[in-house]
């Protein structure tokens, strides 16, 4: 159970190292305008979607099991994260590094580069607590941690 502490409440200081650097770089990390599109990880088939996808690594899936509590992880059956509930995301404070990264206006180069850094992280707390690593879409990892 330390471990699992231990392991947590790295993934926090991913999360704080984040939003520090989304705050000290705010020119280039854009401007969320809430639209609720970045939810939708389906092709662009209205103005309702952005066309990506979002993967999730093992690490992000037990620290928001950990806050959210394990019989709450929600399948994801459509391509709509289930969080997000009438275009507001429930779990803010337990968002995914994709989510607090992504940003529609923000500059791609920078999101790049922090998304590559922020992995790294992440793939250090897998090597460290002994976690496979695993870079998973977001409905798998959701489905198969649910319907453990």
């Amino acid at each position: 159970m330390k471990n699992d502490s231990q392991l947590l409440k790295k993934v926090a200081e991913i999360y704080n190292w984040l939003n520090f650097q989304l705050r000290d770089n705010s020119d280039l990390a854009g401007k969320c305008d809430a639209c609720g599109k970045c939810c939708n990880f389906g092709p662009v088939t209205t103005d309702q979607s952005f066309d990506h996808r979002l993967f999730v690594t093992p690490p992000e899936i037990m620290y928001l099991a950990a806050n959210l509590g394990t019989e709450n992880i929600k399948l994801m059956p459509t391509t709509r994260c289930p969080y997000n509930v009438a275009g507001k995301c429930t779990i803010y404070n337990y968002r995914f590094v994709g989510c607090r990264i992504f940003c529609c206006n923000a500059d791609m180069d920078f999101q790049s580069r922090l998304s590559e850094s922020a992995l790294k992280k992440l793939k250090s707390i897998c090597t460290q607590f002994q976690v496979p690593y695993r870079y998973t879409d977001l409905a798998a990892a959701l489905n198969s941690f649910a319907s453990v």
